[in-house]
């Protein structure tokens, strides 16, 4: 007997057969119905329930994103999203998980482009996790839920959803300065964290602490919100990309992030709500192919106040901000007589990734010169952890792991943790402002 039900969503019928037969190669999974376009596959989760959905984006009568956006509303469940490598494919997949999606793979190409073994692969080895992670969830889930709100008008005749008003930085910050943070004990073998008394935060722009202040666990709640929510268009009250302030080649901090399966969600948590002043550079690894990483470099920097831009070789590094590391690439912080700049590779893949996080976070081991400070976020497997406890052991003053509370899959930060690499667990509504003031500070070492 099956153990997961699964919905395939694509308007092409012989893709919804090769997508099926893919599925159906493991014994765990069904596939219980198709849909031909989201209009359908919206009834079809409705009266299947499933376990996962593979969504198509481009389809009639209704979209992926819309249907996406409908299901998330009214009865959330993992979705992979499919897709091609065209521009408009590769932007509406990372606002496909923006907006509430759990992965995505390339779609199988009919010309024969793409290894479809490889492809059923990846596709199996994304639903096993979906699944599970859902599954883990909906045990630890509340009663009462926060409700996500409602779409001002279903309207399924025209297949677009009413958009929710985006909310402001500030909004942000306010929710991020009322929790407070763990903080893990500086012996690397420790992994149990301290919960420390409530204290009323500190703006990062008049902060003299020597110490990143502690910030509480969020509650369950505020994290499903989270998870389920997120806004939809750029925020009109950010700076446009040709307003955004110029950095400097002369700082004397750096902030590292690494990320995969939810990053871009949590991406979007952190890099959206960086002050446009921030005094560093700040260099990321997300888990993704070609293509995919340029577009997700976009959609951020229109939600930015800092410039975020899909890092190019031999680049100068300078503060305020945000680079992307290219798919296919790994990314190195490289130094010369000039200054800091991008160093590309096209090395063998580590931990099987490319862009590989403990290379990014290796290649800044040896800058002592520089306040390091390194984010591990939600993602599967353990690539980051051992970069990350070679920094906190060449005097990183900050090694960030998100908590697991607030994770979609809760691997590489919880190997970094264990491995004794984080300074700090911190939920992810607080790792912006945790960044800003550890950047803030000024070292009495």
């Amino acid at each position: 007997m099956s153990l997961y039900r699964v919905l395939v969503v694509d308007d092409s019928a012989f893709m919804r057969k090769i997508v099926s037969d893919l599925i159906t190669r493991d014994d765990q999974f069904e596939v219980v119905a198709t849909a031909g376009n989201g209009l359908t596959a919206i009834d079809m989760v409705a009266k299947h329930k499933p376990d996962a959905v593979t969504m198509d984006l481009e389809m009639p009568e209704m979209n992926g994103l819309e249907a996406l956006q409908i299901i998330m509303n009214e009865r959330p469940v993992p979705v992979i999203m499919l897709s091609g490598i065209s521009e408009e494919n590769t932007r509406d997949t990372i606002k496909a998980l923006h907006n509430g999606a759990f992965d995505f793979i390339r779609k199988p190409a009919i010309d024969g482009s793409v290894d479809i073994n490889q492809v059923g692969e990846q596709l199996l080895d994304k639903l096993r996790i979906a699944v599970l992670v859902s599954r883990a969830q909906s045990k630890t889930k509340p009663e009462k839920q926060i409700a996500v709100p409602k779409l001002a008008d279903r309207k399924r005749s025209e297949g677009t959803p009413d958009k929710q008003p985006e909310p402001t930085a500030a909004a942000g910050e306010s929710k991020r300065q009322s929790k407070q943070t763990k903080k893990q004990p500086t012996t690397p073998k420790s992994t149990s964290i301290e919960k420390t008394a409530s204290q009323k935060p500190v703006a990062a722009d008049s902060m003299k602490s020597t110490t990143v202040p502690s910030v509480q666990s969020s509650s369950v709640e505020y994290v499903e919100a989270v998870k389920l929510t997120a806004p939809s268009d750029r925020n009109p009250l950010l700076p446009t990309k040709g307003d955004k302030r110029k950095g400097t080649p002369v700082f004397d901090s750096i902030v590292l992030i690494g990320t995969s399966t939810g990053g871009p969600r949590a991406l979007h948590e952190v890099i959206c709500t960086l002050p446009a002043d921030i005094n560093a550079p700040v260099l990321v690894v997300q888990h993704m192919p070609p293509n995919f990483t340029r577009s997700l470099a976009q959609r951020l920097d229109a939600f930015s106040a800092v410039k975020v831009t899909e890092a190019v070789q031999g680049e100068r590094v300078v503060s305020g901000t945000v680079y992307i590391a290219p798919g296919g690439f790994h990314m190195e912080l490289a130094k010369d007589r000039s200054g800091y700049y991008i160093k590309l590779t096209e090395d063998e893949l580590r931990s099987g990734h490319r862009p590989s996080v403990d290379v990014l976070f290796e290649s800044a081991a040896s800058c002592n010169e520089l306040r390091r400070h390194a984010v591990l976020m939600t993602g599967m497997g353990s690539d980051g952890a051992k970069g990350m406890k070679l920094l906190r052991d060449s005097g990183a003053l900050t090694t960030i792991a998100e908590a697991e509370e607030t994770c979609v899959v809760y691997g590489m930060p919880r190997a970094a943790v264990e491995m004794g690499a984080a300074t700090d667990i911190v939920p992810l509504p607080r790792i912006s402002s945790a960044l800003v003031q550890a950047v803030a500070r000024r070292s009495t070492e």
